[in-house]
């Protein structure tokens, strides 16, 4: 892509050896199966989503210079992907994340991220003083942030001048990785996406539905909130009120990358000047499409 992107997707770019059987797993299964390894990190899961629903998206993270990292570089720009801007390691391995799920949903899952965390500000030089800004000229269009980045990157962004004119976007990768996100309360521009469960560890309490979780982290600090709850529905709070939408019903068959799938399809209706309402319908329907297998990976 030579254009300007429209979003820059900062976090994981790895590899997904996802692990699926429709047969219902408990600890200690051993099932038949389909076993496949596809791009995946919640950055890149996103920049893949957003660029089915038309934005132009460009990734920044780290890939290594292995036999892996340069298959995966290949894929992605196959794809159609903006890896120019990728940190490529000499030293450090490409990452991983390993899943295996069930037809009862997610059994269990291991990230393997250490390079993305090893890298760590490395993988900002362009947006500190690079091609895509700096301090006194901070990049005006969408981030996407993974919550994979450590701890004190994260802190770092949250004061950063680079940042401060973004439309800044929150995923946090996991219910394990939620907490690191509390630095982004109180920040003008934070949009949070979360799942119930992982906005009840930034609150430090539980939650039973998505409309209590999202008006309590709105009124810890959260510009805006968006929280979903699976198959029950999803809601937003902000300064212009509250919103509330039920998934559709939809035969389950996958799960990894819903919530980054969600997202992006969130993100490009607002890009497009849907309505919060339509927004959060438009989002819904993309994960229901997706977790049913009736959209491509």
């Amino acid at each position: 892509m030579s254009q300007t992107p429209d979003i820059l997707c900062i976090g994981a770019v790895l590899w997904d050896i996802i692990g699926r059987t429709a047969s219902h797993m408990v600890r200690g299964s051993d099932m038949p199966g389909r076993i496949t390894r596809l791009p995946g990190g919640v950055a890149m899961n996103i920049a893949m989503a957003t660029r089915r629903f038309g934005m132009r998206p460009a990734l920044l993270g780290v890939i290594g210079r292995d036999a892996e990292g340069e298959e995966l570089i290949a894929v992605c720009r196959a794809m159609g992907m903006e890896m120019r801007h990728v940190y490529r390691s000499d030293d450090l391995p490409t990452d991983r994340y390993m899943a295996v799920e069930g037809g009862n949903g997610l059994i269990a899952a291991i990230a393997d991220a250490h390079s993305l965390e090893a890298a760590g500000a490395r993988i900002l030089a362009p947006l500190r003083g690079g091609d895509l800004g700096a301090a006194d000229r901070p990049w005006r269009g969408s981030i996407a942030l993974d919550g994979n980045l450590k701890s004190e990157l994260l802190r770092d962004i949250a004061a950063d001048p680079a940042f401060a004119a973004a439309d800044l976007r929150i995923a946090p990768a996991s219910p394990g990785k939620a907490e690191r996100l509390h630095v982004f309360l109180g920040h003008p521009s934070a949009v949070f996406y979360v799942n119930r469960e992982e906005a009840g560890l930034l609150c430090q309490t539980r939650f039973a539905d998505s409309f209590s979780a999202a008006r309590a982290l709105h009124a810890r600090g959260a510009a805006r909130a968006i929280v979903t709850d699976g198959g029950n529905p999803a809601s937003e709070a902000s300064a212009a009120g509250l919103i509330s939408r039920p998934p559709a019903e939809v035969l389950v068959t996958r799960v990894t990358g819903a919530g980054d799938t969600f997202m992006a399809a969130h993100m490009a209706a607002e890009a497009r000047g849907n309505t919060p309402e339509a927004a959060m319908e438009h989002a819904l329907n993309a994960a229901a499409d997706y977790v049913s297998g009736d959209t491509a990976l």
